[in-house]
């Protein structure tokens, strides 16, 4: 681990996942909340950086907005497989969400069959958290990758903290980051990410071969070459930020 953080630069491209890394996890996802200060938060390096600011979650679009309403920021959601640009726009993939809504029967009764287990359905990807059934992690990760394997090519599972998720293949968050630094107004900016997942360590990569700041938030290997103890810690580092350079 780097005992030091970078200096702080006005010229950043902020890339920020959610949960675990700007909000402290909770037991489920709709157990996540945001207090005013959180927005406010996100909303004054939106401002300060030009809009230069983009959310990057496992979550949808729909629920990232639902997180931080009124507010609509640049953002990504379920790790990359949509995107919304800074001019509004929405990108989503040539994929068919019937093709998913088989797996999501199978997944789903599974869920309902063992207490503790929750089904995320997302639209284009879909999630199964054990975070209040730990002992069932293997199981879980089981029933995903075999629902996988029978959908075939095109999809694949994607691993977290305390869940399987299966996607689309081919997106990532990484490949979102890619996308928006392409874009006015994060063209030309130094990009910086802060994750804290698995799902984050394709963006870290991207980050750091762009010559940016990838910053990992919380313990655990990881490729990013700089680290912050916990949400709190991520937000009182952003807050320096806009002192200094605000």
């Amino acid at each position: 681990m780097t005992p030091t953080l970078p200096p702080y630069g006005a010229n950043w491209a902020f890339f920020l996942d959610i949960d675990g890394t700007l909000l402290d996890i909770a037991a489920t996802p709709k157990a996540v909340h945001t207090v005013r200060a959180d927005c406010k938060l996100v909303a004054a390096l939106y401002d300060k950086a030009d809009g230069a600011l983009a959310l990057v979650s496992g979550r949808s679009l729909g629920m990232i907005d639902e997180l931080f309403s009124p507010l609509k920021f640049p953002a990504a959601g379920q790790h990359g497989v949509e995107r919304r640009d800074a001019r509004g726009r929405v990108h989503r993939p040539q994929f068919g969400t019937d093709v998913l809504s088989r797996a999501a029967q199978t997944i789903r009764a599974f869920a309902e069959r063992h207490a503790g287990l929750v089904f995320e359905d997302k639209g284009y990807s879909m999630a199964l958290h054990y975070r209040l059934a730990p002992r069932l992690a293997g199981a879980a990760h089981a029933v995903v990758r075999e629902a996988a394997r029978a959908l075939g090519e095109g999809v694949e599972v994607q691993c977290g903290k305390m869940v399987a998720e299966l996607k689309p293949a081919g997106h990532d968050k990484g490949r979102a980051i890619e996308a928006f630094m392409r874009e006015k107004p994060f063209a030309g900016r130094l990009p910086v990410f802060l994750g804290d997942d698995l799902t984050d360590e394709h963006g870290f990569r991207v980050v750091e071969r762009m010559g940016g700041h990838p910053l990992k938030v919380g313990p655990g290997p990881t490729a990013a070459r700089w680290r912050l103890a916990n949400p709190a810690a991520a937000r009182a580092w952003l807050h320096e930020w806009l002192a200094q350079c605000g």
